[in-house]
């Protein structure tokens, strides 16, 4: 049993690397620890807002009864894994192709125009990292190999605050990972 120790409480802030959030198509070389460099294709979507990051594991569960109405069984009948946050750099083409998708964001190379379709085709699925710096040295690398765009918030156009793109990444179980939505990785900084 664990004894009360002040040093194992923590608080997170964004990672080491300066951001939050990474992603790369699937397929790209997943991480295995909190110290690699990760592979070229992932992508840094740079500040998030100060609410952070969301980790949620949505469990429903029906309970079996017995003859008599004793509770024997719970079991599990669903589970949904989910990560939400709020990018606010919300001018950079990285950022946009996360939030609507890699092929509806188009930047013309001569004039800096970006274009930025909004349509019902589905969100691709992709490699997520998201890296959190913690209280104590420690580094927790949380990698999603088969992670996707899945709900969009409002964008809120507003003075005194950034234009923000929230969204919701839903985590699929994946063979990379023994059918696991997730691993966490925690370890010290270097």
């Amino acid at each position: 049993m664990a004894e009360s120790n002040a040093s194992l409480v923590t608080a997170a802030k964004p990672g080491v690397r300066g951001g939050v959030s990474f992603a790369a198509p699937t397929g790209t070389a997943l991480p295995t620890d909190v110290a690699t460099v990760l592979d070229a294709a992932f992508v840094k979507h740079g500040y998030i807002s100060e609410d952070g990051l969301t980790d949620t594991e949505d469990i429903s569960s029906d309970d079996i009864a017995a003859f008599g109405g004793d509770t024997v069984l719970t079991v599990v009948t669903s589970r949904k894994h989910t990560f939400a946050l709020t990018f606010i750099q919300s001018l950079d083409p990285d950022v946009q192709k996360e939030v609507y998708g890699q092929e509806n964001v188009e930047v013309d190379a001569v004039t800096g125009l970006t274009m930025i379709r909004r349509n019902s085709k589905t969100m691709p699925r992709r490699v997520f990292v998201f890296e959190l710096l913690l209280t104590g040295n420690k580094v927790k690398r949380i990698v999603v190999p088969e992670g996707q765009v899945t709900e969009r918030g409002d964008v809120v156009y507003s003075d005194g605050e950034p234009v923000g793109y929230e969204v919701t990444i839903t985590a699929y179980p994946s063979t990379d990972f023994d059918g696991d939505t997730a691993r966490e990785y925690l370890g010290e900084l270097a």
